[in-house]
């Protein structure tokens, strides 16, 4: 009652009352948790810099203070409120910071200056007071970062949007339909606004993993030195350094591949690059494996691959960037020069086995192989190093026209220790096969074959792979390159010279055939002998032991007939003498005697004496004589039994006996011998 009396006799008060109360309702302003409130200030005496969107001291105009979460009063006719949401940034992206407030910045800088009173840029009036700059900040808000961010004195890009208000009028004119703002309308990819991360990637042959680096390009900084290609953070003064010191290229090496990037945090403090003396362009340290947090405004990476020693190969390196070039070669060296590692140009210590961060931007390798390398001359390719891509098989004509094709193979070395002055005089390896290899092995075996007949070509092909041989092998030491070999490994001959070969080898062959068949007979020949010899080897040895027996039995003869030769002649030497002495001496006797005697006196006695020194008889034993009474063969029987049965036989009667008829033949015989020519003339004349 009372509230209805007061209304009908205070109507006005009511009203104000109520006016009131609504309009400190409607001032109460609910900022969500993860919202903050921006306050715009409708009215002011006071004015905004004409540089500066955002006031500090009560100006109209946006608010440098915001309404953080909860229920917050602000007289709803001085005052509007706008809600934002905090700046949230998703894992594995990165929110990158534009300041709309702030001094300006110096000429010739692209990014503002960092200080750590900036924090993750919070706190507006802190960044202003501690001197904060327009543009883009250097540093960028990591993955995971939920802050509340005044939406006009900063815009934050992250790859789904991007968070705050847009003053400038070149930003509002590039929002899209809905009034978003989008990162590609501030020259980002989505790409770009997501860690950068170095990591193995499938770009071999058969998607193998091939390791990479990050290759750096800063867009901030200052210029380059005069002659630098590359910015590498307190140049090469620790190379002169080392120099000095006498240390040797190994170690240098290890100094330039060792990368200085724990200085900046491998240039994710891109304030403390610039502070350590970062130039913009193109870096020498590269990026390894890991994710990094870059500005994309401030920092580019290119993948490329990690260079790779293979075992049998090394690295020549050639350095665009470095100390001045001083050459270590020596004067006799007219081929380029040689550098110690450190300087620009080739270095004198080749890279061997091993994989190296190094920067293709900055340092170029050849790898040259350092095994046996192989390289043809034919439509097959090599495929462990492929530097003979080009090469082709050889064509050649004969001195009679004829067009040869020859598949070749050569093969050389290169030690590891040369392999340096090798390219300082080739430039590369394919230069190396293709200007010099081709043209000495191809103008050799043209000119070889140009004056040699096809067929001495064929007949004498070692001959020709060996002066190819001699002659490359010349050729090639004068790039200190090793010839190990030469081999003709086939010749695509003419068809009319096939045919004509073809008919001639066959020939050969047939003569051949009849060659082996004659010598399998002549084989079976021998065999069947010695068969033969060894079915009849015990005959064999027995013959020859006959043989032998025979041989010895035969020289006993001949020894026992030498001797009995011997004995005969001397004694019939002997009796010769004695028959000649008796001889002589009878005939001195038988002429005493016919001196004493007589002739005929001499050659009685002397019958006489032969007849009886010979014991001839000249009375039969027996003697059977013929009576009248018919009884003489019975009585010679009687007188023979008796003779042969008795000790002696009866006495011969005298009328058995008989005068002497004739004499025995033995007996005659001996007289003729005994009797001197002389008596047998008197004998013969006195029977006349």
């Amino acid at each position: 009652m009372f509230a209805l009396r007061l209304i009908f006799d205070y109507p006005l008060l009511v009203l104000i009352v109520a006016l009131a109360a609504l309009w400190f309702l409607v001032s109460l302003h609910r900022i969500g948790p993860t919202e903050v409130g921006l306050v715009i200030k409708r009215f002011s005496w006071s004015k905004l810099a004409k540089d500066n969107p955002v006031a500090f001291h009560g100006e109209a105009g946006y608010q440098a203070d915001l309404l953080m979460p909860g229920l917050r009063w602000m007289p709803r006719l001085i005052y509007s409120v706008e809600k934002y949401p905090w700046v949230q940034v998703p894992a594995g992206e990165i929110g990158v910071v534009i300041a709309q407030v702030g001094q300006p910045l110096p000429i010739g800088a692209k990014s503002a200056i960092y200080k750590k009173e900036f924090a993750n840029f919070s706190d507006l009036r802190a960044f202003l007071q501690a001197g904060g700059q327009k543009g883009v900040q250097r540093p960028v808000l990591p993955p995971g970062t939920l802050v509340p961010i005044h939406p006009v004195g900063f815009l934050v890009i992250t790859r789904s949007q991007v968070y705050g208000e847009p003053i400038s009028p070149e930003l509002r004119a590039k929002m899209g339909r809905h009034g978003e703002l989008t990162p590609q309308a501030l020259g980002l990819s989505p790409d770009q606004l997501d860690l950068v991360r170095i990591e193995p990637q499938p770009r071999g042959k058969d998607g193998a993993t091939v390791d990479m680096v990050g290759i750096v390009t800063t867009y901030g900084g200052d210029p380059l030195p005069s002659g630098d290609i590359a910015s590498r953070l307190g140049g090469y003064a620790d190379v002169e350094k080392m120099e000095g010191e006498n240390a040797s290229d190994a170690h240098i090496i290890e100094a330039l591949l060792g990368s200085k990037s724990n200085l900046h945090n491998n240039y994710q403090d891109f304030q403390s690059f610039l502070d350590h003396g970062g130039h913009i362009g193109l870096q020498h340290d590269p990026l390894l494996y890991g994710a990094y947090a870059l500005n994309p405004f401030l920092v580019s990476v290119e993948m490329v691959p990690m260079m790779m020693v293979k075992q049998g190969q090394v690295a020549v390196i050639k350095a665009y960037v470095g100390l001045a070039t001083q050459d270590t070669s020596g004067s006799e060296f007219k081929f380029g020069s040689l550098v110690r590692p450190g300087h620009r140009g080739v270095w004198q210590e080749p890279l061997r086995t091993g994989k190296y961060p190094l920067n293709p931007r900055c340092y170029e390798a050849e790898i040259v192989p350092t095994a046996i390398l192989n390289l043809n001359w034919a439509d097959a390719v090599s495929e462990a190093h492929n530097l003979d891509a080009q090469l082709q098989q050889i064509v050649a004509k004969s001195k009679e026209g004829f067009v040869f094709k020859i598949d070749l193979q050569v093969q050389i070395h290169v030690p590891d220790t040369k392999a340096p002055r090798v390219i300082s005089m080739v430039g590369t390896m394919r230069n190396l096969v293709n200007e010099v290899l081709q043209a000495a092995v191809g103008n050799h075996f043209r000119d070889s074959l140009q004056s040699m007949p096809a067929i001495r070509f064929i007949e004498t092909r070692r001959q020709v792979q060996q002066e190819a041989f001699d002659h490359i092998k010349v050729q090639l030491e004068q790039y200190q390159v090793e010839t190990k070999g030469v081999y003709i490994q086939d010749v695509v001959l003419p068809e009319d010279m096939v045919t004509v070969l073809t008919h001639r080898e066959i020939a050969n062959q047939e003569i051949e055939t009849f060659k082996k068949q004659k010598a399998a007979q002549d084989q079976r020949i021998e065999m069947e002998q010695a068969k033969g010899t060894a079915d009849m080897q015990a005959d064999l040895a027995r013959s020859k032991v006959g043989v032998d027996i025979k041989k010895n039995n035969a020289d006993a003869r001949v020894a026992e007939a030498t001797g009995e030769a011997e004995y005969i002649r001397q004694t019939g030497t002997a009796k010769g003498a004695e028959v000649e002495a008796v001889g002589l001496a009878r005939a001195r006797g038988y002429r005493a005697q016919v001196e004493a005697l007589g002739s005929n006196a001499t050659a009685i006695v002397n019958v006489v004496t032969a007849l009886a020194e010979g014991k001839a008889k000249f009375v039969p034993d027996v003697l059977v004589a013929g009576g009248g009474n018919g009884n003489g063969a019975l009585e010679g029987l009687a007188a023979s039994a008796m003779r042969f049965f008795g000790s002696g036989g009866p006495s011969i009667p005298p009328s058995a006996k008989a005068p002497i008829t004739a004499l025995p033949a033995d007996m005659e015989a001996a007289l003729k011998k005994v009797v001197p020519k002389e008596l047998k003339e008197k004998d013969s004349s006195s029977k006349s």
